[in-house]
């Protein structure tokens, strides 16, 4: 059988602008939402799920196993894990254990206006000591210092921190600036000079209550990169609380059955043990719906696009009708015109859908998605680009389909008498 050249398709394409306008944005918007849908629902997915640490138990008030922040245990309750469970990583004599306080909490930038009404904007805030980060492993002091306790000061995560702007693309200075301020306290925050330019320490209002920002945290994929932490001890105050939330510790020789059987001896504390792995798989598992709400949206807005797409493949191949029986005439078969309709379907979706491709790339990569947790950052990956491009290939094959078959119905005839262009 004898097929028409690949260069024939693609020389009709050029031949209208307009409609390779219309069907290429046609198929370059259904791509881009596929990719941003796919590239959310992953990025949610990773990022909770990559927030648990493998070895690592929490200890949650008994009845919280499904959410930290309504969680509440003594205060005193990781001394006694100290003194009480053998086989905990421990570094120099201090065992790996984190008490924390996990409080959803309004915050801002200290020059950004008060939100009008309920529409406050709340970010989780976590109490830690410094052995947070040896507990949290993704979680990697990248700038400035710990804050002190009783200074009202904190750190932010990285992605927080780019979506707040707080600090204007020239945070380390900044935050060196600050570091030092804290090193010679006869010196005003708003009057120290860095660089010979007037320069104030970053400032966030948790709560309404000033921070200066001290530092950095690095912990990409993870919902701690869109997090606040603050002194364990300042957040109790703030919150107005004596117990904490939870205190994570990272087994060694020991195992979480160890763990439980502490639990159960010890009533009098109220704890309910659980892997941090399995803790955050249950949350992602929570945020299901919102994962389908979201591809269900994406998917709704791309078959919009997608009929425009097929209404300008219809009307295009339509106009096509003498042409088609011409080529019918020349000796080439219905399959042979079938099979190059199709290849220069492919092509014009392929002219958006490439285009597409990168600009997802160039404005998705590293945004961060908010959600109650924190913050996650979306990567555009190999499936994300495979789906976009399944997705265009998808709506080239399908809009080429119907028109292509009604014209073929025609007599030849018919179709040579034809006052169609």
């Amino acid at each position: 059988m004898k097929f028409l050249p690949l260069h024939y398709a693609a020389r009709n394409i050029g031949c209208s602008p307009l409609r390779l306008a219309l069907t290429a944005g046609g198929g370059a918007i259904v791509v881009f939402l596929v990719v941003s849908a796919v590239a959310s629902v992953r990025a949610l997915d990773r990022g909770i799920r990559a927030s648990g640490t493998v070895g690592n138990v929490m200890l949650l008030g008994a009845g919280s196993e499904e959410s930290v922040e309504r969680s509440e245990i003594s205060a005193s309750t990781p001394g006694v894990l100290s003194a009480s469970i053998r086989g905990m990583k421990s570094l120099g004599g201090a065992a790996f254990i984190s008490p924390e306080l996990h409080v959803p909490l309004p915050l801002r930038r200290a020059d950004q206006p008060a939100p009008v009404g309920n529409a406050r904007d709340l970010v989780m805030v976590r109490g830690v000591e410094p052995s947070a980060f040896m507990v949290h492993p993704q979680a990697r002091l990248s700038v400035g210092r710990l804050p002190e306790i009783g200074h009202a000061e904190a750190l932010v995560g990285r992605s927080l921190a780019a979506r707040l702007d707080i600090f204007n693309n020239n945070f380390t200075g900044e935050l060196l600036n600050a570091n030092s301020l804290a090193a010679n306290p006869g010196t005003s925050n708003h009057s120290a000079k860095h660089n010979s330019n007037p320069t104030t320490a970053p400032e966030i209002l948790i709560d309404d209550i000033p921070f200066t920002v001290t530092g950095i945290i690095d912990a990409p994929g993870v919902a701690i990169d869109g997090e606040a932490w603050t002194p364990l001890s300042d957040l109790l105050v703030l919150t107005k609380r004596q117990t904490i939330s939870v205190a994570v510790i990272s087994l060694d020789s020991a195992d979480i059955g160890d763990v439980e059987m502490f639990a159960a001896q010890r009533p009098d504390l109220e704890l309910a043990a659980i892997d941090e792995p399995a803790y955050y798989a249950g949350l992602a598992k929570f945020f299901r719906p919102v994962q389908i709400l979201i591809a269900v949206s994406a998917l709704i807005v791309a078959l919009g696009a997608m009929l425009g797409g097929l209404n300008a493949l219809d009307a295009a191949f339509a106009s096509r009708s003498r042409e088609i029986a011409m080529l019918q005439v020349l000796g080439y078969s219905r399959a042979a015109v079938v099979a190059n309709l199709l290849q220069e379907s492919m092509i014009t979706v392929a002219t958006g859908a490439i285009p597409a491709l990168i600009v997802a790339a160039l404005l998705l990569d590293g945004l961060g998605v908010r959600f109650s947790m924190g913050i996650c950052s979306l990567q555009v990956d190999a499936a994300c680009v495979a789906s976009g491009l399944a997705a265009g290939l998808l709506l080239g094959l399908i809009g080429s389909v119907p028109p292509t078959l009604r014209c073929l119905r025609a007599d030849i005839p018919s179709a040579l008498k034809s006052d169609l262009v």
